[in-house]
């Protein structure tokens, strides 16, 4: 599937920094066109909502092929993307090896992202604990393994609030702009209504209002 540039790739005149992003679906049955895919859309869906960035995004759907994800997910590193985010494959059964593959490519692990989704999955089912999701970093990239459920997808990017919109459990992207940060990718900046990154006092830098 090619690039979507339909957000800006280059700078905007607003001041932030353009950025890439891989979206990558991982299911067998979506990809041989059985059902349609819902989990491009969401990725897509939240990212914009949630970011101040110019956005080019590089939408993937494959099937549930280790060989297949891990050369995906190499490919959108080399093609300049910060953040590469999957979803689907990351259960328990035997066609389930989005985790592996993404351990393959992996230069570091981050093993808190993983705790953390599963401490949200927690509040909802019995069974998040069955979830394998793994983040890692190649290069300068973060690649984050996500739930399957447009829904849960949300959940575990944004966190849980109360009925009066208080923070009940963070959710994981709030922390994924100091990591690109500490990586040497480019400076995120979100919408705090969406998602509130969370950034030490000394790397905040001033941007555009």
């Amino acid at each position: 599937m090619a690039s979507d540039d339909n957000d800006a790739s280059t700078a905007d005149g607003s001041g932030h920094d353009p950025v890439r992003i891989g979206i990558v679906s991982v299911s067998d049955r979506a990809s041989r066109g059985v059902y349609v895919d819902q989990g491009l859309p969401a990725l897509r869906d939240w990212l914009t909502r949630a970011l101040r960035n110019p956005v080019a995004f590089e939408p993937r759907l494959i099937p549930d092929e280790q060989a297949d994800i891990s050369a995906t997910l190499i490919e959108l590193v080399a093609a300049g993307c910060c953040l590469v985010l999957t979803t689907g494959g990351t259960g328990p059964a035997l066609r389930d090896v989005t985790p592996e593959a993404t351990l393959a490519v992996a230069h570091r692990q981050m093993p808190g992202f993983g705790e953390q989704m599963r401490q949200i999955g927690l509040r909802f089912v019995p069974t998040a604990i069955l979830s394998r999701q793994v983040a890692v970093v190649r290069d300068r990239c973060l690649i984050i393994n996500l739930p399957g459920q447009p829904k849960a997808i949300a959940e575990t990017l944004e966190g849980l609030r109360d009925a009066d919109g208080r923070p009940l459990v963070p959710g994981i992207f709030a922390a994924v702009p100091y990591c690109l940060d500490l990586i040497g990718g480019p400076y995120l900046e979100t919408r705090d209504a969406v998602c509130k990154a969370f950034r030490p006092k000394g790397a905040v830098r001033a941007t555009p209002a």
